[in-house]
Parts: structure tokens; sequence; C-alpha cells
């Protein structure tokens, strides 16, 4: 059981806060927020409803985004991982059940900033570019299949002085379809469309976001 009772999650999102693990620094531990499922759930199309309440559960979802065909047998020095926090499994915690994965550092110990809050600071930068391509490559290579990749699913990890990219969540398929798990031309063709939306995503986060992301992106299909 981890004890998370005298902890302050170091990050939030809409589904989940995620805390460092109170006896092993290098691990993150994401549990849902309270309530949330069910919230989710009653918001939900009834047919989505029909499947139960796992679907909207982040973290078995996550579990099963570990479990994709890519990543299954996987050794530790797998070059699956250079772009990828390491997966420790669901556990329980006081604040109920939790995936816990690699909590990826800086160069002081603290979570590493996200892609998001280096646009932020820095903007598209020569380095963060040359990090970009590196990481596409390594997503053309693996063939690990993501959903839409997010600047802040992204954190940025410094690897003798130079930035490395790697993925925090989103991981798995944004769609139901097998088709990408299971065959490889459509497993190619689904990467390559993940990867043309991340630089469009990313492009918008150093515009002057006149237009909405939504808006931005509905012009650019």
């Amino acid at each position: 059981m981890i004890d998370l009772s005298d902890q302050q999650p170091f990050a939030s999102g809409g589904n989940r806060h995620c805390y460092r693990h109170p006896l092993e620094p290098n691990k993150c531990v994401k549990v849902m927020r309270a309530g949330r499922i069910a919230e989710l759930r009653a918001r939900a199309p009834w047919y989505k409803r029909l499947t139960g309440s796992a679907r909207f559960d982040d973290n078995l979802r996550e579990q099963a985004g570990y479990n994709q065909r890519a990543l299954r047998n996987q050794g530790p020095d797998s070059p699956v991982w250079f772009h990828l926090a390491r997966w420790y499994g669901l556990q329980q915690s006081t604040r109920g059940r939790a995936a816990v994965t690699q909590l990826i550092l800086d160069e002081k110990g603290r979570p590493a900033p996200t892609l998001e809050r280096y646009l932020q600071k820095h903007g598209l930068d020569t380095s963060i570019r040359a990090a970009l391509e590196r990481f596409t490559q390594w997503l053309l290579e693996t063939e690990v299949l993501t959903k839409n990749i997010l600047p802040h699913n992204l954190v940025v990890e410094v690897r003798r002085g130079a930035p490395e990219l790697v993925v925090i969540d989103g991981l798995g398929r944004s769609s139901q379809l097998l088709f990408p798990e299971w065959l490889g031309v459509s497993r190619r063709h689904y990467i390559r469309r993940r990867i043309q939306r991340m630089w469009r995503r990313i492009h918008w986060e150093v515009s002057d976001k006149r237009l909405t992301w939504k808006e931005a992106e509905h012009r650019s299909t």
C-alpha cells in the first residue's frame, strides 16, 4: 500500500492527480480524481456506458496502452524505453488504485518540465526541434502506438546537455479499431497521422493563438 495521506500532487490533469512516490522518489503515482469516473460515465452516450466503468478509468486505459504489441516482452535495455516512461503496474494507495510509472526528473532532481512549458519559455528553438525529430524517428522505428500526442503529455529530459522527449501519458490507440495494433500498413499510417497532428499542435502552441486549437485544427484538415 502506497501511503499518500501526507502527500500533495506535484501535477494534476483533468482526470488524475500525480504524486511523487513517498518511498521511491523516481516513481510517479497517478490516482483518479475522486468521483471522476462516475462523472465521466454519466456524461457519456448511453452506448458507451454499456461497457461499464473500466473505459472511463485512465489507469486501466494506461495499463492497456503499456500492454500493446510493441511493448510486450521488451527488456530493460530495449530502445522502446528511450522516449517512454517505464511502467511499474497498478498498485493500491491510500487514495485508491494507482498507476505507477517512472518519474522523469530534471537536472536538479525535480519532475521534468512538460514540452508545453518548454515551448512557452523557449519557443520552438533549434535544440527542441532536433529533439522532436529524434522522437519522431523513434515512433516510426519502434511503432509504439500513442493517442494524439499533446505537449503536456511529453516531458523534456536533459541527457548529455541535450533535451530529449519522453512520453508520460497518452499511450495506446485513440481509435477502437484493432487494425493499427495488428496490421503493419495500418499501424504505420496511424503513427504518421499522429506525428502530423503533433506538429500542427506544436506550431499552434508557439503561435499567437488568435484561433482556438479546435479552430486551427479544423482549418488544417
